[in-house]
């Protein structure tokens, strides 16, 4: 690296950032001997810049584009052009190709000779732009991961198998989580999940072999069978990442891990419970801004006709809106689109959650902690406290959460909130249920929007195909006579591992609370009466925002009814 943008990006940063002290600089320089890429890194690091702010200002000084690789999507086209460990010798990723001219990310793009060489390899023009070392390599590990990497370090393990079946005493078991082929097998196994765009990890303990499946989708599929011998240390490993009790296997556990991922982290929530076989374990992938950018209601492709009145509703100065649907439904994602669209510098926005799983910019957020019984109506009410203007409840679980809920929407404030329910006006009855009076709810709740992630069509490998009058008869009162109508499902390609499936898309359903339903909700109506005065106000089932998914080619009828009751058909 020239001295020229060393000293061009010592400049910028006491111009830009005078908060950061010469003094500190100096150290940085000394600790590092002067290397600019350690020394951004560091600032980073040490919460000295913003990951953002200081790629920024050494990509100004070097002269090439930053990008993020772990934020980005390289193309299976792409990393096909160069070879694994050529991309590990030369630190570099290959990302995409537009016209012949392949995108490549390196530590030093301006390293001429390096970028003649890979033209060489690959036999393309080489456009290059520039990410952090530690990026690099990480992204390399998850782009490049392969079930047979996984395999070949668990062959390294076999010759040690048996003997990982014996009794350890608790610093064999310490001693044995620190081993190398261990760490590997973990690393090996989260990089492969990450590549393979998975939200759960199941490692699940059979009579002869640990099988482990990924959710991918929506979808469990089984991805590696390991060896039994080797459960019950990866158990051990997996604990003592989470900081979990590793002498106890009789009881459950829950716990989180972090692990670094290029110059941040990636978060996930572990679930570990007994078996007859042995320890089952379960890890969620949690979001992180490090893996993907803030959602926006733009970009979730929610029906026009449900996201302008979802969009006017959150305007509201005060009341209660309430996104419903299981768990992994994206609920969570949902609500950080709708605070991202309202938070602005003089709204004050607070959050509970359980835990705490996309992090964002210009908001207070608070996570409960059962282990001293910090719980949601706790935190609620302390809150309450602190000058809200917008309040977002992880979950209304019991009666005192949501009757604080209620007594801040009704007292000035505007409160998001989820509830497990199938379908959006089962939330109304819900509140009642739980003990709510009717004459709280009535004018408390603003709208429900309840959802389910589907699994979407690859678009690599979808075709069009013409249902028959059977199968039409499933979602159109009279199908007779219809022949128009295109579906369409994917065939199976290697982008998507022969499942037909790539990505996710959401069905909503909307339930706008109009002052007619107000009047039901206090005189305690049910599901028929409140249904059908939501009904005059737009409100249409699961199944027909399904549908119109469906019509457009984004998935498949069989979706509709995995994941929508019949009984709402159209």
């Amino acid at each position: 690296m020239s001295n020229k943008v060393h000293q061009k990006f010592i400049e910028l940063v006491r111009r830009d950032k005078p908060f950061i002290g010469a003094k500190e600089l100096e150290r940085l320089e000394q600790k590092f001997s002067g290397n600019t890429l350690d020394i951004v890194e560091a600032l980073i690091v040490d919460n000295l810049l913003p990951h953002k702010e200081a790629c920024r200002l050494y990509s100004t000084a070097l002269g090439y584009a930053y990008v993020d690789p772990l934020a980005s999507i390289a193309t299976e086209e792409a990393l096909e052009k160069i070879p694994a460990d050529i991309a590990r010798k030369a630190q570099c990723l290959p990302l995409y190709i537009i016209d012949n001219t392949l995108s490549v990310t390196l530590v030093n793009p301006d390293d001429e000779a390096m970028v003649k060489r890979l033209a060489g390899i690959t036999g393309m023009e080489i456009s290059p732009v520039f990410s952090l070392r530690s990026e690099i390599h990480d992204a390399i590990e998850i782009y490049y991961s392969t079930e047979e990497d996984i395999q070949a370090i668990l062959s390294e393990l076999a010759e040690t198998g048996e003997a990982l079946l014996k009794e350890y005493s608790m610093a064999d078991l310490q001693s044995l989580s620190e081993s190398e082929g261990l760490i590997k097998i973990v690393d090996a196994m989260i990089y492969f999940a990450l590549r393979e765009r998975t939200s759960d990890i199941h490692i699940e303990p059979h009579q002869e072999e640990t099988v482990v499946r990924f959710r991918i989708d929506g979808r469990l599929r089984e991805m590696l069978r390991l060896s039994k011998a080797i459960h019950r240390a990866l158990m051990v490993r997996i604990k003592i990442l989470c900081d979990m009790n590793i002498a106890e296997s009789r009881f459950p556990h829950d716990g989180r891990m972090t692990l670094p991922l290029g110059a941040r982290k990636a978060d996930f929530r572990v679930s570990v419970i007994p078996t007859v076989e042995g320890e089952k374990c379960v890890i969620r992938v949690l979001a992180s801004s490090s893996k993907k950018e803030m959602m926006t209601l733009d970009k979730m492709m929610i029906s026009q006709s449900i996201q302008k009145p979802f969009r006017r509703v959150i305007q509201n100065p005060n009341g209660i809106i309430f996104v419903t649907g299981p768990t992994g439904s994206g609920k969570t994602t949902t609500l950080y689109a709708a605070l991202n669209e309202i938070n602005e510098p003089d709204v004050n926005i607070s959050t509970i959650e359980d835990p705490v799983e996309i992090r964002m910019e210009g908001i207070t957020q608070s996570q409960v902690n059962n282990h001293i019984d910090l719980k949601f109506s706790t935190l609620l009410r302390s809150m309450l406290r602190q000058d809200p203007d917008v309040l977002l409840v992880g979950e209304i679980r019991d009666l005192e959460t949501a009757k604080i809920a209620c007594e801040a929407a009704l007292t000035g404030h505007l409160v998001f909130a989820t509830l497990h329910t199938n379908s959006a006006i089962q939330a109304i009855i819900r509140l009642v249920e739980i003990g709510i009076e009717p004459y709280m709810v009535a004018p408390a709740i603003l709208a429900v929007l309840a959802q389910r992630l589907a699994a979407r069509n690859c678009d690599r490998c979808k075709v069009a195909f013409y249902p028959g009058e059977e199968e039409l008869a499933r979602f159109f009162d009279d199908a007779e006579g219809i022949t128009d109508v295109r579906f369409h499902f994917g065939q199976g390609c290697n982008a998507c591992r022969g499942s037909g499936y790539m990505g996710r898309v959401a069905f909503h359903e909307f339930a706008l609370v109009t002052e007619e339903m107000r009047s039901l909700i206090a005189q305690n109506a049910g599901m028929t009466e409140l249904t059908r005065a939501a009904k005059k106000a737009g409100y249409k089932p699961l199944r027909y925002d399904g549908l119109k998914k469906v019509l457009l080619g984004l998935t498949t009828p069989d979706e509709i009814d995995k994941h929508t009751s019949v009984e709402l058909a159209v």
